[in-house]
Protein backbone atom coordinates (compact mmCIF):
# COMPACT_ATOMS: atom_id res chain seq x y z
CA UNK A 1 0.00 0.00 0.00
CA UNK A 2 1.48 3.35 -1.07
CA UNK A 3 1.63 6.50 1.03
CA UNK A 4 -0.99 8.09 -1.21
CA UNK A 5 -3.38 5.21 -0.58
CA UNK A 6 -2.70 5.42 3.14
CA UNK A 7 -3.43 9.14 3.13
CA UNK A 8 -6.74 8.60 1.41
CA UNK A 9 -7.61 5.78 3.78
CA UNK A 10 -6.97 7.79 6.93
CA UNK A 11 -8.77 10.75 5.51
CA UNK A 12 -6.22 13.29 4.36
CA UNK A 13 -3.68 14.38 1.78
CA UNK A 14 -5.98 14.43 -1.22
CA UNK A 15 -9.31 16.06 -2.04
CA UNK A 16 -11.27 12.84 -1.57
CA UNK A 17 -9.45 12.17 1.68
CA UNK A 18 -10.10 15.66 2.99
CA UNK A 19 -13.78 15.36 2.16
CA UNK A 20 -13.88 12.05 4.00
CA UNK A 21 -12.08 13.53 7.02
CA UNK A 22 -14.72 16.28 7.36
CA UNK A 23 -17.49 13.68 7.58
CA UNK A 24 -15.65 11.25 9.86
CA UNK A 25 -15.67 11.85 13.65
CA UNK A 26 -12.21 12.42 15.12
CA UNK A 27 -12.25 9.24 17.24
CA UNK A 28 -13.23 7.13 14.24
CA UNK A 29 -10.53 8.80 12.14
CA UNK A 30 -7.88 7.96 14.75
CA UNK A 31 -8.96 4.33 14.94
CA UNK A 32 -9.06 4.17 11.15
CA UNK A 33 -5.50 5.48 11.01
CA UNK A 34 -4.26 2.87 13.49
CA UNK A 35 -5.95 0.04 11.58
CA UNK A 36 -4.75 1.26 8.19
CA UNK A 37 -1.11 1.74 9.21
CA UNK A 38 -1.11 -1.63 11.00
CA UNK A 39 -2.69 -3.38 7.99
CA UNK A 40 0.11 -2.08 5.77
CA UNK A 41 2.74 -3.56 8.09
CA UNK A 42 0.83 -6.86 8.28
CA UNK A 43 0.86 -7.03 4.49
CA UNK A 44 4.57 -6.22 4.24
CA UNK A 45 5.40 -8.91 6.80
CA UNK A 46 3.36 -11.55 4.97
CA UNK A 47 5.20 -10.66 1.76
CA UNK A 48 8.56 -11.21 3.46
CA UNK A 49 9.05 -14.95 4.10
CA UNK A 50 12.54 -14.33 5.49
CA UNK A 51 11.14 -12.28 8.37
CA UNK A 52 8.54 -14.89 9.17
CA UNK A 53 11.18 -17.63 9.08
CA UNK A 54 13.41 -15.63 11.43
CA UNK A 55 10.50 -15.27 13.85
CA UNK A 56 10.21 -19.06 14.02
CA UNK A 57 13.96 -19.79 14.08
CA UNK A 58 14.80 -17.39 16.92
CA UNK A 59 12.79 -19.39 19.53
CA UNK A 60 14.64 -22.52 18.43
CA UNK A 61 17.98 -20.84 19.09
CA UNK A 62 17.08 -19.00 22.28
CA UNK A 63 14.83 -21.51 23.99
CA UNK A 64 15.84 -24.74 22.35
CA UNK A 65 19.61 -24.28 22.59
CA UNK A 66 20.25 -21.78 25.40
CA UNK A 67 17.27 -22.78 27.50
CA UNK A 68 17.67 -26.48 26.81
CA UNK A 69 21.29 -26.35 27.94
CA UNK A 70 20.30 -24.60 31.16
CA UNK A 71 17.53 -27.14 31.81
CA UNK A 72 20.00 -30.00 31.52
CA UNK A 73 22.82 -28.47 33.55
CA UNK A 74 21.58 -25.79 35.97
CA UNK A 75 17.91 -26.42 36.78
CA UNK A 76 18.41 -28.59 39.86
CA UNK A 77 17.51 -27.34 43.34
CA UNK A 78 15.55 -24.28 42.19
CA UNK A 79 12.33 -25.24 43.95
CA UNK A 80 10.18 -24.84 40.83
CA UNK A 81 9.81 -26.26 37.33
CA UNK A 82 12.49 -24.46 35.34
CA UNK A 83 10.97 -25.49 32.01
CA UNK A 84 7.69 -23.69 32.68
CA UNK A 85 9.57 -20.75 34.22
CA UNK A 86 11.61 -20.41 31.04
CA UNK A 87 8.63 -20.91 28.73
CA UNK A 88 6.70 -17.98 30.25
CA UNK A 89 9.79 -15.78 30.13
CA UNK A 90 10.48 -16.61 26.50
CA UNK A 91 6.87 -15.96 25.47
CA UNK A 92 6.96 -12.49 27.00
CA UNK A 93 10.46 -11.86 25.66
CA UNK A 94 9.38 -12.76 22.14
CA UNK A 95 6.39 -10.39 22.29
CA UNK A 96 8.55 -7.56 23.62
CA UNK A 97 11.65 -8.17 21.51
CA UNK A 98 10.07 -8.87 18.13
CA UNK A 99 7.80 -5.83 18.38
CA UNK A 100 10.83 -3.71 19.24
CA UNK A 101 12.75 -5.08 16.28
CA UNK A 102 9.79 -4.54 13.98
CA UNK A 103 9.78 -0.83 14.76
CA UNK A 104 13.01 -0.41 12.79
CA UNK A 105 10.71 -0.25 9.74
CA UNK A 106 10.21 3.40 10.70
CA UNK A 107 13.69 4.05 9.32
CA UNK A 108 12.76 2.43 6.00
CA UNK A 109 9.57 4.50 5.92
CA UNK A 110 11.63 7.63 6.47
CA UNK A 111 14.05 6.76 3.67
CA UNK A 112 11.17 6.27 1.26
CA UNK A 113 9.42 9.53 2.31
CA UNK A 114 6.42 7.48 3.43
CA UNK A 115 6.63 8.95 6.94
CA UNK A 116 6.71 12.54 5.71
CA UNK A 117 3.62 12.07 3.55
CA UNK A 118 1.77 10.22 6.30
CA UNK A 119 2.50 12.90 8.89
CA UNK A 120 0.60 15.51 6.86
CA UNK A 121 -2.64 13.56 7.29
CA UNK A 122 -5.21 14.99 9.76
CA UNK A 123 -4.64 12.36 12.45
CA UNK A 124 -2.59 12.48 15.63
CA UNK A 125 1.02 11.37 15.62
CA UNK A 126 0.12 8.87 18.35
CA UNK A 127 -2.33 7.09 16.05
CA UNK A 128 0.42 6.67 13.47
CA UNK A 129 2.96 5.38 16.01
CA UNK A 130 0.46 3.03 17.68
CA UNK A 131 -0.50 1.72 14.24
CA UNK A 132 3.17 0.93 13.60
CA UNK A 133 3.41 -0.85 16.96
CA UNK A 134 0.30 -2.93 16.21
CA UNK A 135 1.70 -3.79 12.80
CA UNK A 136 5.08 -4.75 14.24
CA UNK A 137 3.42 -7.02 16.80
CA UNK A 138 2.33 -9.46 14.08
CA UNK A 139 5.84 -10.86 13.84
CA UNK A 140 5.94 -11.03 17.65
CA UNK A 141 2.90 -13.32 17.73
CA UNK A 142 4.48 -15.54 15.07
CA UNK A 143 7.59 -15.77 17.26
CA UNK A 144 5.45 -16.66 20.28
CA UNK A 145 3.90 -19.49 18.30
CA UNK A 146 7.42 -20.71 17.62
CA UNK A 147 8.16 -20.65 21.37
CA UNK A 148 5.09 -22.80 22.07
CA UNK A 149 6.11 -25.30 19.38
CA UNK A 150 9.67 -25.56 20.72
CA UNK A 151 8.25 -25.91 24.24
CA UNK A 152 6.06 -28.84 23.19
CA UNK A 153 9.06 -30.54 21.60
CA UNK A 154 10.97 -30.07 24.87
CA UNK A 155 8.03 -31.41 26.87
CA UNK A 156 7.09 -28.04 28.37
CA UNK A 157 3.55 -26.65 28.05
CA UNK A 158 1.03 -24.37 29.74
CA UNK A 159 -2.60 -25.02 30.63
CA UNK A 160 -5.20 -23.43 28.31
CA UNK A 161 -6.27 -20.91 30.96
CA UNK A 162 -2.62 -19.88 31.45
CA UNK A 163 -2.20 -19.30 27.72
CA UNK A 164 -5.40 -17.26 27.61
CA UNK A 165 -4.20 -15.12 30.53
CA UNK A 166 -0.90 -14.42 28.75
CA UNK A 167 -2.75 -13.70 25.51
CA UNK A 168 -4.84 -11.08 27.32
CA UNK A 169 -1.61 -9.38 28.47
CA UNK A 170 0.12 -9.68 25.07
CA UNK A 171 -1.03 -6.27 23.69
CA UNK A 172 0.43 -4.53 26.75
CA UNK A 173 3.76 -6.35 26.31
CA UNK A 174 3.92 -5.40 22.62
CA UNK A 175 2.97 -1.79 23.32
CA UNK A 176 5.69 -1.54 25.94
CA UNK A 177 8.37 -2.86 23.58
CA UNK A 178 7.19 -0.75 20.66
CA UNK A 179 7.07 2.43 22.76
CA UNK A 180 10.65 1.89 23.90
CA UNK A 181 11.79 1.37 20.31
CA UNK A 182 10.06 4.57 19.18
CA UNK A 183 12.54 6.62 21.21
CA UNK A 184 15.43 5.01 19.34
CA UNK A 185 13.77 5.47 15.96
CA UNK A 186 13.20 9.13 16.81
CA UNK A 187 16.94 9.81 16.97
CA UNK A 188 18.39 7.19 14.60
CA UNK A 189 17.81 7.42 10.85
CA UNK A 190 20.26 4.80 9.62
CA UNK A 191 18.92 1.28 9.18
CA UNK A 192 22.09 -0.50 10.25
CA UNK A 193 22.48 1.72 13.31
CA UNK A 194 18.81 1.24 14.19
CA UNK A 195 19.09 -2.56 14.13
CA UNK A 196 22.24 -2.45 16.23
CA UNK A 197 20.68 -0.06 18.75
CA UNK A 198 17.62 -2.28 19.15
CA UNK A 199 19.79 -5.34 19.80
CA UNK A 200 21.88 -3.41 22.34
CA UNK A 201 18.69 -2.44 24.17
CA UNK A 202 16.89 -5.78 23.96
CA UNK A 203 19.59 -8.40 24.47
CA UNK A 204 20.74 -7.20 27.94
CA UNK A 205 17.11 -7.22 29.06
CA UNK A 206 16.78 -10.83 28.00
CA UNK A 207 19.50 -11.85 30.46
CA UNK A 208 18.95 -9.30 33.22
CA UNK A 209 15.14 -9.24 33.46
CA UNK A 210 14.68 -12.88 34.44
CA UNK A 211 13.56 -14.23 31.06
CA UNK A 212 15.69 -17.36 31.41
CA UNK A 213 17.93 -16.80 34.42
CA UNK A 214 16.23 -16.14 37.81
CA UNK A 215 17.11 -12.71 39.27
CA UNK A 216 15.62 -13.14 42.74
CA UNK A 217 19.02 -12.87 44.42
CA UNK A 218 20.61 -10.24 42.17
CA UNK A 219 22.46 -7.49 44.04
CA UNK A 220 24.46 -4.34 43.33
CA UNK A 221 24.61 -3.06 39.76
CA UNK A 222 22.80 -6.12 38.38
CA UNK A 223 19.93 -5.51 40.80
CA UNK A 224 19.72 -1.85 39.76
CA UNK A 225 19.78 -2.65 36.04
CA UNK A 226 17.08 -5.30 36.39
CA UNK A 227 14.78 -2.82 38.16
CA UNK A 228 15.04 -0.12 35.49
CA UNK A 229 14.41 -2.48 32.57
CA UNK A 230 10.77 -2.52 31.37
CA UNK A 231 10.95 -6.18 30.36
CA UNK A 232 11.51 -7.12 34.02
CA UNK A 233 7.99 -6.01 34.91
CA UNK A 234 6.47 -7.56 31.76
CA UNK A 235 8.05 -10.94 32.50
CA UNK A 236 7.13 -10.79 36.17
CA UNK A 237 3.51 -9.90 35.39
CA UNK A 238 3.32 -12.82 32.96
CA UNK A 239 4.58 -15.21 35.63
CA UNK A 240 2.21 -13.71 38.21
CA UNK A 241 -0.84 -14.70 36.15
CA UNK A 242 0.57 -18.13 35.26
CA UNK A 243 1.63 -19.09 38.79
CA UNK A 244 -1.36 -17.47 40.57
CA UNK A 245 -2.59 -19.74 43.35
CA UNK A 246 0.28 -22.21 43.03
CA UNK A 247 2.89 -23.21 45.61
CA UNK A 248 5.62 -21.91 43.25
CA UNK A 249 4.27 -18.35 43.20
CA UNK A 250 6.58 -16.91 45.86
CA UNK A 251 9.65 -18.53 44.31
CA UNK A 252 8.97 -17.26 40.78
CA UNK A 253 7.26 -13.86 41.14
CA UNK A 254 9.11 -10.75 42.32
CA UNK A 255 6.44 -8.07 42.69
CA UNK A 256 2.74 -7.65 43.29
CA UNK A 257 0.88 -7.68 39.94
CA UNK A 258 -0.45 -4.19 40.68
CA UNK A 259 3.14 -2.93 41.00
CA UNK A 260 4.05 -4.56 37.70
CA UNK A 261 1.05 -3.02 35.94
CA UNK A 262 1.80 0.42 37.35
CA UNK A 263 5.46 0.24 36.30
CA UNK A 264 4.64 -1.02 32.80
CA UNK A 265 1.98 1.68 32.33
CA UNK A 266 4.28 4.45 33.56
CA UNK A 267 7.30 3.37 31.49
CA UNK A 268 5.18 2.80 28.39
CA UNK A 269 3.46 6.19 28.67
CA UNK A 270 6.77 8.03 29.10
CA UNK A 271 8.41 6.15 26.21
CA UNK A 272 5.39 6.57 23.91
CA UNK A 273 5.10 10.31 24.47
CA UNK A 274 8.85 10.94 24.27
CA UNK A 275 9.33 8.67 21.27
CA UNK A 276 6.40 10.14 19.33
CA UNK A 277 7.64 13.69 19.90
CA UNK A 278 11.18 12.76 18.80
CA UNK A 279 9.91 10.85 15.77
CA UNK A 280 7.60 13.65 14.57
CA UNK A 281 10.32 16.27 15.15
CA UNK A 282 12.95 14.28 13.27
CA UNK A 283 10.68 13.92 10.25
CA UNK A 284 9.74 17.60 10.37
CA UNK A 285 13.41 18.65 10.40
CA UNK A 286 14.42 16.52 7.43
Amino acid sequence: MSATQILAAVGGGRKAGLATSRRMPRAAREVNAVVTVAARDFTLTLKNPAMLAMSLVMPLIMMGMIGGNLMQNMAGGLGFDFGQFMLVGMLVNMLFMMTTMGMTSLVDDSDGDYSVELLVSPVSRYAIVIGKIVGSSFMAFVGSLGVLIVGLVMGVALAPWQLLALLALAPLMCLSGGALATILMGVIKNNRAANLAVMLVVMPQMFLSGVIIPITHSTGVLWLLSRIMPMTYCVDLGRAVVYAGSAEYDATVLFNPAVNLACIAAITAVCLVTGTVLYARSEKNR
